[in-house]
């Protein structure tokens, strides 16, 4: 104050003097402002200046939040929860049950697993590699690179589809999709949608063993809530000096969208059936909410993210020295939490339905078996005399494309995506039979096979004969 010019360079004050209120704890508050207030050395130049500082929080938020989680935190645990509006702000950020005991933010700073909140990011990939929910799936025993995994149930339940899958987190179902669409494929789509932490890519990555931070996966939800379009966290409104000087003012950043509308339909579609009927039941409140629990080995983090009516929100609980919470999963104490604090942060919002209508592109909607197969006029094939057959000179049957696809010495030229209507190449000289690693001949050439197979491109059977096993 001396520096500053606001007291007299010669007053002076005896601590013993000063009389301070003691306190049990502190408001949770100052977690809030911990996170926040440092990113105005980014913000402004530097000032010696009095400045008055907007922020994005949410007082009565920020109370029901701390008592949310003071509430249903097991003793001896620790609970911390992040909420964000649709466009990132943050509304209310606990990093503790007593800030004086401990300051730790674990909302913000804490490394911990997400357990199967994670798979938020493997149907992700699914979905955007083509799946639907409405997809058969097999939930059956699998090993992946020696990694077998196992549902908490004990239990396989043989053919479901993906939303149930999905909405009672069946691990086995899970491993399959990631060894799928590919491990590097979910550790890219955990990336995109704002997951700034180290990500591994082996097997057991698709039932969150990857360590993240809380304000991470929950903007990742957010995301998800806009309907695809990326979201920044931010709890910083504008600044002003005390003569009302505008120093700085929040401008919305630009957004992505991260995945196409009818992904984020169709991952929404899940979450919702999580909630209404699957393991995030103790998350309702009455209205619309869609979201995913998170439950580690041995019960050491629980987890539970969603949203409701554009508020998203975060919840973990667990030990700081990452020991067995008895009973914590993510459907109970976080799941519970959850819903007590929403209840009062969408009370004054309308209800908002979600929009789960699937506006599939066309490639899934109407697989095109001709551009699969070709057209089977345009196919150099063999008799049963053993005779090769040139295109358009005899009557090929069309009814079981698969059986003629063995007796064809030669792949189909595949017509163009553009223009399939086009007539077809015409005779072409007859060629020696293909031959594979061992010298001996082929029946079908390789690039033939490849594509009558699924083999190339991303790997799987055609969407409308998807099913895993």
């Amino acid at each position: 104050m001396k520096e500053q010019g606001r007291i007299s360079p010669d007053v002076t004050v005896d601590p013993s003097a000063v009389r301070l209120k003691e306190e049990a704890g502190q408001n949770s508050v100052r977690y809030f402002t911990d996170w926040a207030l440092p990113q105005l050395d980014m913000l402004l130049p530097e000032t010696f200046e009095p400045i008055e500082v907007w922020t994005t929080l949410d007082v009565g938020m920020q109370r029901a939040a701390t008592a949310s989680i003071k509430a249903n935190t097991p003793d001896g645990a620790q609970g911390a929860l992040v909420s964000m509006d649709r466009d990132g702000a943050v509304l209310a950020l606990v990093g503790g049950t007593d800030y004086v005991q401990t300051n730790y933010n674990r909302a913000t700073d804490a490394l911990r697993q997400p357990g199967s909140s994670w798979k938020l990011f493997v149907y992700l990939a699914a979905l955007e590699a083509g799946y639907t929910p409405d997809d058969r799936v097999v939930d059956t025993a699998v090993t992946i690179d020696g990694w077998s995994p196992r549902n908490s149930s004990g239990r396989n339940v043989g053919e479901i589809d993906l939303r149930t899958a999905f909405a009672y987190s069946i691990n086995t179902v899970a491993a399959q999709l990631g060894n799928e669409v590919g491990f590097t494929s979910v550790a890219s789509m955990a990336r995109r949608f704002g997951i700034t932490t180290e990500i591994n890519t082996y097997p057991a990555m698709v039932l969150g063993s990857n360590e993240v931070r809380l304000i991470d996966m929950t903007r990742a939800f957010a995301a998800v809530s806009a309907r695809g379009e990326s979201v920044e966290p931010y709890g910083i409104l504008k600044v002003e000096t005390a003569d009302g000087e505008l120093l700085y003012q929040h401008e919305k950043p630009r957004s992505s969208q991260l995945v196409p509308d009818y992904v984020a339909a169709g991952i929404t579609d899940l979450l919702q059936t999580a909630v209404a009927t699957g393991t995030g039941r103790a998350a309702q409140i009455g209205r619309p909410v869609a979201g995913k629990t998170g439950t580690t080995s041995s019960n050491k983090d629980g987890y539970f993210v969603g949203f409701s009516s554009g508020v998203t929100t975060g919840v973990w609980m667990g030990r700081d020295d990452n020991t067995r919470v008895g009973g914590l999963q993510g459907g109970t104490a976080p799941a519970r939490a959850f819903a007590a604090y929403m209840r009062y942060a969408v009370k004054d919002r309308p209800v908002e339905e979600f929009d789960t209508d699937l506006q599939l592109p066309e490639w899934q909607l109407e697989p095109d078996d001709e551009y699969m197969f070709g057209d089977p006029e345009d196919y150099y094939f063999i008799d049963e005399q053993g005779n090769l057959i040139e295109p358009g000179t005899a009557d090929t049957p069309r009814n079981d494309p698969f059986a003629q696809d063995f007796d064809r010495t030669l792949g189909p030229e595949r017509p163009s995506p553009s223009n399939t209507s086009q007539p077809g190449p015409g005779p072409r000289p007859p060629q020696q039979p293909p031959r594979g690693a061992d010298g001996a001949p082929q029946a079908i050439g390789d690039d033939f096979l490849e594509e009558a197979t699924g083999a190339s491109g991303s790997n799987r059977s055609p969407p409308a004969q998807r099913q895993i096993n």
